[in-house]
Formats: C-alpha cells, sequence, structure tokens
C-alpha cells in the first residue's frame, strides 16, 4: 500500500464497530500504513431542520464526535497507537465523506463495518455497500 487505510466508524454507537477499528489497524501494520480514523457527523445546518437547533450546535457536535473518537481508538487500540492514528470527524452524508476523504487522502484502502441491515436499507442501500461501489480504492467489509 502507498496510501493510508481509511477506518470508518460510528461514534454514536459505542463499541459496535471495535472490530472493525481492530481489522483496520492489522491491516494498515502489515503495510506500516498510517491509520485514519472517520466518522461523520450529520449536516442539519442546511436544511430546515437546521432551524430547530440552538446556535453552535453543530460545532459541539463536532467536538462531541471528536472526543468519542478518540476515546474510542485508545480504547480499542491503547494509548500508544491512538498517538499514531490521524483522526478525523467530517460532516455530511457518511458515505460521501467517508469516499471524499479517501479520494482526498489518496487512501490504499477503506476499511467500513457492514451491521444487519434494516428494512429500509434494501431500498436505500446502506453506507457500506455504497462506499463499495462507488470506490476509487480497495474495501475491505468487517462483518
Amino acid at each position: 500500500m502507498t496510501g493510508p487505510v481509511l477506518c470508518a466508524v460510528d461514534v454514536s454507537n459505542p463499541h459496535r464497530d471495535d472490530n472493525v477499528l481492530r481489522a483496520a489497524a492489522r491491516l494498515a501494520a502489515l503495510d506500516d500504513a498510517q491509520l485514519d480514523v472517520i466518522t461523520v457527523v450529520p449536516d442539519y445546518g442546511m436544511s430546515v431542520v437546521g432551524s430547530y437547533f440552538e446556535k453552535g450546535h453543530h460545532e459541539k457536535a463536532v467536538e462531541e464526535a471528536r472526543s468519542l473518537l478518540r476515546e474510542l481508538v485508545a480504547d480499542v487500540l491503547g494509548a500508544e497507537a491512538n498517538e499514531t492514528v490521524r483522526h478525523i470527524v467530517a460532516t455530511g452524508n457518511a458515505y460521501d465523506e467517508i469516499l471524499r476523504v479517501a479520494g482526498t487522502d489518496k487512501a490504499s484502502l477503506i476499511v467500513i463495518g457492514a451491521h444487519k441491515p434494516d428494512f429500509k436499507d434494501y431500498l436505500l442501500g446502506p453506507n457500506a455497500a455504497r462506499v463499495v461501489r462507488h470506490s476509487n480504492c480497495s474495501v475491505f467489509v468487517v462483518r
């Protein structure tokens, strides 16, 4: 691999993606690649929904996500590994932001979890399926 390994996790479901994070760390270690871990905060600011939130809500959500992401990585991989991981908090649709960051950073691999889909996911397609379909790099899906 020449680029980083990008691992996507959802910090709103604590420790649901522990196995995804561990798999990404193992794969990055195989080629001594940089491990980047991303979580995505929804963007309500541009819609009618955004008007119901207080001013500064988005900034608070991003900071909370950043804190939760650092805690998750430290809990799962250890404090020493956490220091070398690049923590990324993006805003928008999960699949769009994962693909955007992977492209910008020239990631060699995206590691993402696939969880048991809800009925709505069969109609719309879950984030993992969209990332797999539209990625320009390899995608490793962890069950």
